[in-house]
């Protein structure tokens, strides 16, 4: 695989089946570079295999399809080439779609009423005067922001205070009546002057009162962000995930809120029997008796989120003690982010991440669980209906397709990587498995060239920490493997996916047990693998990878350079500087100075020679571009041979969703600095 290959990499959305359970649809988006940005449709997809997947809309970038429960009408997102998504509905059949929504900064998700006539959605819905919502105002003249609370900013989508994420309610129109009109001149002017005589409140609704689509109405309130929202099986209220609780500034914790559909006081859903946690996700079961959610402990703090794994609850609906369906020692299951996949009345699918893999689990509200998709692939998503139960996933051979899950065995439904497989030499790694120094098993691969060797080695070192390597298709290794390099990737302690203590070993001893897993998977290959050149390493990796490689090279120097991108650099000054800083640092460094000082790269950046190649982005909150600026000053100051690549417009994201151009510069800049001190046939000098 190239950089120009990018726009090949198609990555499919979690599948919505049919109430029927006859088909299925996805959202099938790729980078497109004359655009320079993201575009993608929904795609029909039957079960049955006489018939083929085909385009189901045109728009420019179609995402998060979701019929409704009865099977008549079809919601999605639309973003246009400016990048705010509303709210779209289609009859199932097909036909012309219908906005219902015209929110200022977009929406961001929403979610079916059980009888199919409305819709709840969240939508950033920004303080008056501020984001374009007076006119002349432009962003640099909105008034100061006084900030009083830790919680102010957050990567990728800036200052949070004055633009909290908020639910609203939309009914759905009849998909045959007369299309709205705009109201003009005076009637224009009555309608306005109506809505400011029934004192209608700031923010009640997203749509003007010349606006083409159906009014909105506002159910939460608070400064805060509310997410995860789903309908009551009964369809009387909403709950969601917010967090609500007095000095909620000062810990990590959220809940599960319910509020009526007609508006009024959130209340808590919260069960008597369970600490401080953070909530990712909660869904009323569909007969109504069972309230599941996900949630992460966070110890007595209320801060230690560590390698915390992620469990399944499951407590009445009306209230009461929660029961704990889920191993957290053995299984994580972040894989649904703020959404759970209902399956029959009392039963929810989840994804569990489990050794380089993410494995679909079935739970029963009474503790009954079965393992329903497993081995070398990432389920992504999955959906059910009818009988039907298909699975979004990625492997070794597609960045994205569709399966249908059919006595225990996965049907093929899709293959939108044919055309990436036909025109990039897809590169299958090889699975492999040492001892570090102390006996500890340390998993993970080798995308090895075509060729004899030997080849030039890079270490590349994943994010999170708290994070995987997978066995998926992995557009950065086969980029450089196209290029001549053979690259190593593996799980060490830190990790997700290997159960709870072997995420929680590096906590406040970083750069310990997980350097120390990492060289010896280097180790372990350069012994076993004839066609590896030891005498050629490079080392590189991201965010906490960015951290351990700079930490590795102040204190190994086997390697002829180095790339340290978007950097955990300096724990002193990430904690002011990032939108994590107030609490990351402290619970996996320790927060004195002297725990601090022996787990920063910053503290032995002296000791470094090896020629480094520092990647930042302008506008990256999670590690702010001053880590990177500091590191590289440092090295500069010291005479080791360093660059500086930074990115305008870009956040802690580039590598996975920057702008497409971005993205394929950066690789050329990658394999420039590679081609300068590992120079490969493929990849040469110059």
């Amino acid at each position: 695989m190239k950089p120009e290959h990018l726009p090949l990499l198609k990555s499919v959305s979690a599948p919505a089946v049919h109430p029927d359970g006859s088909r299925a649809v996805v959202s099938v988006i790729r980078p497109e570079f004359d655009a320079d940005t993201y575009v993608g449709q929904l795609w029909n997809v039957p079960l049955d295999p006489e018939k083929l997947p085909r385009r189901l809309t045109r728009g420019f970038r179609d995402t998060a399809p979701a019929f409704s429960p009865d099977g008549l009408v079809l919601a999605f997102l639309r973003a246009n080439a400016e990048g705010k998504p509303q709210l779209y509905v289609v009859e199932a059949g097909g036909g012309e779609p219908q906005q219902l929504t015209d929110a200022k900064l977009g929406v961001s998700s929403f979610s079916w009423s059980p009888d199919s006539h409305s819709i709840v959605f969240g939508a950033r819905t920004p303080d008056d005067g501020r984001y374009g919502t007076v006119d002349g105002v432009s962003a640099g003249g909105e008034d100061a922001r006084l900030i009083t609370d830790y919680k102010y900013r957050m990567n990728g989508v800036g200052y949070t205070a004055d633009k909290p994420l908020q639910l609203y309610i939309v009914d759905v129109p009849e998909l045959d009546d007369e299309p709205r009109v705009a109201p003009a001149g005076r009637a224009l002017k009555a309608r306005r002057a109506e809505g400011m005589s029934s004192g209608e409140a700031v923010g009640t609704s997203v749509a003007p009162a010349d606006a083409l689509v159906p009014p909105a109405r506002q159910l939460t309130f608070a400064a805060t962000d509310h997410s995860g929202e789903s309908f009551s099986a009964n369809g009387q209220s909403v709950y969601f995930v917010a967090s609500l609780h007095e000095a909620s500034d000062r810990d990590l914790e959220s809940g599960v809120y319910r509020v009526p559909t007609g508006g009024g006081q959130p209340e808590p859903v919260k069960a008597a029997n369970n600490g401080r946690q953070t909530v990712g996700a909660a869904r009323e079961s569909r007969n109504g008796k069972w309230l599941f959610f996900t949630a992460q402990d966070l110890g007595a703090s209320g801060q230690d989120f560590v390698a915390r794994s992620t469990a399944l609850y499951v407590m009445p609906a009306g209230g009461g003690d929660a029961t704990v369906l889920s191993d957290v020692e053995t299984m994580d299951l972040a894989g649904n982010g703020d959404s759970l996949e209902l399956r029959g009345p009392d039963s929810v699918l989840l994804l569990n991440t489990a050794q380089g893999t993410v494995e679909l689990l079935e739970f029963g509200a009474t503790g009954n669980h079965q393992l329903l998709v497993h081995g070398d692939r990432v389920v992504t998503g999955a959906g059910s209906a009818a009988g039907s139960l298909v699975v979004s996933f990625a492997d070794a051979a597609t960045a994205g397709d569709l399966a249908a899950l059919e006595d225990g065995q996965l049907r093929l439904l899709t293959d939108f990587s044919a055309e990436l497989r036909l025109q990039a030499d897809i590169i299958e790694p090889e699975e492999l498995t040492f001892d570090s120094t102390d006996g500890y098993p340390v998993h993970g691969w080798l995308v090895l060239p075509p060729g004899k060797g030997p080849h030039p080695v890079l270490l590349s070192i994943h994010g999170g920490p708290f994070s995987q390597y997978t066995v998926a298709l992995f557009d950065e290794a086969q980029v450089y493997a196209a290029a001549g390099y053979a690259v190593l990737m593996c799980n060490p302690r830190g990790s997700a996916g290997y159960g709870q203590a072997h995420g929680r070993s590096i906590k406040e001893k970083m750069g310990t047990v997980d350097m120390q897993d990492v060289l010896a998977f280097l180790d372990g290959a350069l012994d076993k693998f004839r066609e590896l050149d030891g005498d050629a390493l490079g080392i590189m990796g991201g965010s906490y990878g960015g951290y351990l490689t700079a930490w590795t090279i102040s204190q190994d120097h086997r390697f002829k350079a180095a790339i340290v991108e978007r950097g955990f650099l300096d724990p002193v000054s990430f904690i002011g500087s990032s939108d994590i800083g107030w609490f990351f640092g402290g619970e996996y460094t320790g927060s004195s100075a002297e725990q601090m000082a022996a787990q920063s790269p910053m503290a032995t950046v002296r000791n470094v020679t090896t020629p480094s190649l520092v990647i930042h982005s302008e506008e990256d909150l999670r590690c702010p571009v001053e880590q990177g600026q500091r590191y590289f000053t440092a090295l500069k100051q010291q005479g080791v041979d360093a660059a500086f690549l930074v990115f305008p417009g870009e956040n802690h994201e580039l590598s996975r969703s920057g702008t497409p151009h971005h993205r394929r510069q950066r690789f050329e800049e990658i394999l420039s600095w590679w081609a300068r001190y590992l120079p490969t046939t493929a990849n040469p000098t110059g």
